[in-house]
């Protein structure tokens, strides 16, 4: 992607999936985010406080938005290389929010997906290239892309299982499809974070399977305790990650 069109499209992607939700909620359009999820999280459900975390991916965001337009970064190939990859996901944060709205189901579900295998395989083909970041970059590029995608990890799977449920083909499954959701996260979470060494990816992953603890543990105390646990095993790697990287340039 040429330096021209990077600069521009990734804050107009930015803008759009900020101002999608704020005018949906302010001109109240179709359903909102709890009411889509309400229809069907009986098998898996995370704690409202989670979604406060898009208050910090926004800023994230733009700051990288600012960030990658400068003209010092215009030949940045780092850059060059995960601008598809994070226009996809960005935008896909505002399609979803169209999409759920309009109660537009298996749509939602295409619309996360997408947005999360596009952003970690940019992600993950950065890192195998080597991301030689320093702190600045570091800050204004990885770590925001790394909550992005640390939060479409659990979004994706609170999705799935949520359309599942709504649409009545998890009668009899629930508890399972729980523990194998929260199973996935985990393997993709620690196989994601070993293969990026972003410890920041790790951050949304383990908030939101805590928010999912906190939400579960009073009516299935075993979903919340797999849940728990996945989201320390998560933390500790992610912990690790930042430790064994602390003062490399090489690690994000």
């Amino acid at each position: 992607m040429s330096p021209t069109l990077r600069r521009w499209l990734i804050p107009l992607a930015v803008a759009f999936a900020i101002a999608v939700p704020a005018l949906q909620a302010g001109l109240d359009l179709g359903l909102s985010a709890k009411e889509f999820a309400g229809d069907g999280d009986s098998t898996l459900r995370a704690a409202p406080y989670a979604f406060s975390i898009w208050s910090v991916i926004y800023a994230g965001l733009i700051a990288y938005a600012v960030w990658q337009a400068l003209p010092r970064n215009a030949g940045d190939e780092r850059l060059a290389r995960i601008a598809g990859p994070s226009i996809v996901a960005i935008l896909g944060c505002g399609l979803w929010i169209i999409a759920s709205s309009a109660d537009w189901k298996w749509a939602s579900i295409g619309i996360i997906v997408t947005s999360a295998a596009a952003l970690i395989t940019g992600l993950v083909q950065a890192a195998s290239r080597g991301l030689e970041a320093d702190l600045r970059e570091r800050v204004l590029v990885w770590w925001p892309l790394g909550l992005l995608a640390g939060w479409l990890t659990v979004a994706a799977a609170l999705n799935i299982l949520t359309v599942l449920t709504a649409e009545g083909l998890l009668a009899g499954l629930s508890r399972a499809a729980a523990f194998g959701g929260i199973v996935v996260v985990l393997i993709v979470a620690l196989s994601v974070l070993r293969a990026t060494r972003i410890a920041a990816y790790g951050i949304p992953v383990a908030w939101g399977l805590t928010a999912v603890w906190a939400a579960e543990r009073a009516e299935k105390p075993d979903v919340a305790a797999l849940a728990l646990g996945a989201a320390v095993l998560t933390a500790a790697f992610a912990a690790w990650i930042a430790w064994k990287g602390r003062g490399n340039a090489h690690t994000a």
